[in-house]
Parts: C-alpha cells; sequence; structure tokens
C-alpha cells in the first residue's frame, strides 16, 4: 500500500486509534465501485484489503469524466 500513513481518528466506543492506508485506485467487481485498504487500530493490522464503497456522488462524477473522455476521443 503507500509508504505515507494517514492521520487518524479516535474510535471513543472502541478506545483505539484508527488509521486507513491504501492505494487508492478505483476498482469495480462487476456490482460495485471500491477501493481496498488496510485498516489499523492502534497500529495493529485488523482488516486487510477492506472493501470501502466508492458513494454515489464520486461514481457519477466517475461517469461523466469517463464520458468526457470517451468523446474527445
Amino acid at each position: 500500500m503507500h509508504d505515507k500513513p494517514q492521520e487518524g481518528r479516535f474510535l471513543e466506543s472502541l478506545g483505539v486509534m484508527e488509521t486507513i492506508e491504501s492505494d487508492n485506485i478505483v476498482r469495480w467487481d462487476g456490482v460495485r465501485l471500491y477501493m481496498e485498504c488496510d485498516v489499523y487500530h492502534n497500529g495493529q493490522l485488523v482488516h486487510s484489503k477492506y472493501r470501502r464503497n466508492i458513494s454515489k456522488p464520486v461514481a457519477q462524477h466517475l461517469l461523466s469524466l469517463l464520458q468526457d473522455v470517451i468523446r474527445t476521443n
């Protein structure tokens, strides 16, 4: 994943600092758009390649960008 750790957020309900690392590549599995993330609690890996869904507004924007690229080619 990437070398520079991101700032975390404190999860009060669990009492841990959560950090997430991602390669920021949007993936498509035939049903949904997602990014793979590694999730850490207090520096310990708790989820490897966790699939985080891309929000609908972001997906719609990506679609419009792709449509613009297709039109210009």
